[in-house]
């Protein structure tokens, strides 16, 4: 199955649009196990329908050649913006209101901002629609002072868009790739959504981490779940736990778990979500997960890691072998970097007893990777 899309080739968000699904799959598997030097990796795990997956959404404004306001993508690596009205990889929920928001914004004749002036208002719209609910959070990210008729603005988006639950106005005025500024105000609703994910509740907000494929998250945690092989004897460290869907996911199973976040805000929507699913066999800690390890003595018998795209560094990965877990599963984003610090782990008395990719990005290059690994004994 390929389809055709009127973006293709421009917006460069989806690089193998053009190639039937099971060609994809069968590209990332070839590029994983070539990452890994040749060690066997399972056939990727894809998703039945992979059209629309992305609940996680962003937007940018900008003005055609006639004036009119336009909402699209950047292409790639550049801030040239390549107008989009129906993405065939985005919640077509998400793809109606980034529509109906500009044609709103363009009816109140408000223009978008020209980053060669420094003039005009809106920069962005990011948009997270719960997969449980159907629920959305709006942020509209400005570059002025104010957002013009902000009350008429945001009634109507209410008024013809009945799933936005909650709407936050968000500041931007520097010149950097960054979507989201440092100040923002909620408008309407309480500034957060809740999804479900493997059975539990997570309040998610503008700044949350929360996948962008909801299907495939589920099954990507389902598969490192069940390769850590955690029960309730089990004493469990997660490392770049984020607000705690996979600490939370774990605590069902384990004796306890510890996750390990360096982002305060994070931490505060990781205990916030242990609070409304009524878990307490975990803890949660803000701190650099090398100084982490540095400073605390507890054994975990499994580790559990989900770093971002940069890995981890050489010292953080000497000091879990250190402390020698019985397996590590490290689910990767990148597995260019997760192959680098495996290969560290490899030097340290660990082996990889299975790889297993999980197609989280159809139709893009870009592939999620679980691996585990386990203790040689006597190493």
């Amino acid at each position: 199955m390929s389809v055709k899309c009127e973006a293709f080739g421009r917006c460069g968000g989806c690089a193998y649009l053009n190639m039937d699904y099971k060609d994809q799959l069968k590209r990332k598997c070839h590029y994983v196990q070539g990452l890994f030097g040749g060690i066997k990796a399972e056939p990727v795990i894809g998703m039945s329908d992979p059209m629309h997956y992305r609940h996680k959404v962003y937007s940018s404004f900008g003005m055609d050649q006639k004036k009119h306001l336009v909402s699209g993508l950047y292409e790639e690596s550049t801030h040239k913006l390549v107008q989009v009205k129906n993405c065939l990889i985005q919640n077509e929920t998400a793809n109606r209101i980034i529509r109906l928001v500009t044609d709103i914004a363009s009816g109140m004749h408000i223009e978008a901002f020209d980053e060669r002036t420094g003039r005009g208002v809106l920069r962005h719209l990011y948009i997270r629609v719960s997969h449980s609910t159907g629920k959305v959070l709006l942020v509209i990210i400005i570059s002025s002072r104010d957002l013009p008729g902000s009350k008429t603005f945001i009634h109507r988006i209410i008024e013809e868009n009945p799933e936005v639950e909650s709407i936050v106005l968000n500041w931007n005025n520097y010149y950097t790739s960054l979507v989201l500024g440092r100040r923002e105000k909620v408008l309407y609703g309480n500034g957060f959504i809740e999804d479900e994910l493997l059975g539990l509740k997570f309040q998610i907000s503008s700044r949350s981490f929360f996948q962008v494929n909801p299907v495939q998250t589920e099954t990507l945690y389902k598969t490192a779940l069940q390769l850590a092989e955690i029960d309730s004897s089990k004493n469990v460290l997660d490392a770049c736990c984020g607000i705690g869907t996979i600490s939370l996911s774990a605590a069902g199973l384990a004796k306890s778990v510890t996750g390990v976040e360096i982002v305060p805000e994070a931490i505060q929507d990781a205990k916030h979500n242990a609070e409304i699913n009524h878990i307490s066999n975990i803890k949660f800690i803000c701190a650099d997960a090398e100084q982490f390890l540095k400073e605390n003595s507890d054994y975990f018998h499994i580790a559990v890691l989900d770093p971002p795209r940069a890995g981890f560094s050489e010292e953080f990965l000497r000091l879990l072998a250190k402390k020698k877990p019985e397996r590590i599963v490290y689910i990767s984003c990148e597995p260019a970097t997760q192959a680098r610090d495996t290969k560290q782990l490899r030097k340290n008395g660990y082996l990889i007893s299975k790889i297993q990719p999980v197609d989280m990005f159809p139709f893009t290059k870009h592939v999620e990777t679980v691996v585990l690994m386990s203790r040689v004994e006597g190493k």
